[in-house]
């Protein structure tokens, strides 16, 4: 077993193994430079788990705008936060300064196979799992019976949405538009909208967002809320 360094804060005491001691960490400081960016190992820790941005705030004590500004790179997070977010991943720290592989060229999968995600209205299924959301972001959203997003949300992009079983009201400035199986919309999302349904069944639909920036997370800023 290698040696570990111990670092004490004013909070707790907290154990780096050497691998990242060449970060030069001291109490207070950040522990991420230019060269060093936690963010996109973070989401794809958090994908992988199944976690919401919003059910990993809580796990970790943290807001959900503060681990926003984590992983979009943002913001450099303090060796504190770093080690609340691996104790909410139950991942050694070294784990989030681990390289990325590389990205996927292509995604394929077979039914049953997804991951549910869990939001507050329903469950998500990412169809792209595992390239970056530039372009085109396809999910399988599955809304429970009577669901309603009390908030409306505005992203860039454009947002296509399928009803693929079932009955759904998107209201889009203030407009509503009923989709019944087969029926679809397709909008500037730059507009406010949500999604609803308010019928005696669930729901299934195909969404895909297509945003500007990889980093603009349009179906996270859905999903999270």
């Amino acid at each position: 077993m290698r040696p570990e360094k111990k670092i004490h804060s004013e909070q707790n005491e907290i154990t780096f193994p050497y691998e990242i001691q060449a970060l030069n960490v001291t109490k207070g400081n950040s522990c991420c430079s230019d060269e060093v960016m936690v963010g996109s190992r973070l989401r794809r820790l958090r994908h992988e788990q199944g976690l919401s941005i919003r059910s990993l705030a809580e796990k970790c004590g943290l807001s959900m705008n503060t681990l926003s500004l984590v992983e979009n790179n943002r913001t450099s997070p303090s060796v504190h936060t770093l080690n609340l977010l691996a104790t909410g991943l139950g991942v050694p720290l070294v784990t989030l300064f681990e390289q990325e592989k590389i990205e996927p060229a292509l995604v394929y999968q077979h039914a049953g196979e997804r991951q549910a995600i869990r939001f507050a209205n329903g469950t998500a299924e990412k169809l792209g799992q595992g390239l970056p959301p530039l372009g085109a972001e396809p999910i399988v959203v599955t809304l429970d019976i009577d669901s309603r997003n009390s908030e409306e949300i505005s992203h860039e992009g454009r947002e296509f949405i399928y009803c693929l079983e079932g009955e759904v009201t998107c209201l889009v400035a203030g407009q509503s538009y009923v989709l019944d199986t087969g029926d679809s919309l397709l909008f500037d999302a730059g507009t406010p909208h949500r999604w609803e349904n308010t019928h005696s069944a669930p729901t299934r639909l195909l969404v895909l967002f297509c945003p500007m920036e990889a980093r603009d997370e349009p179906a996270e800023r859905h999903l999270d809320r």
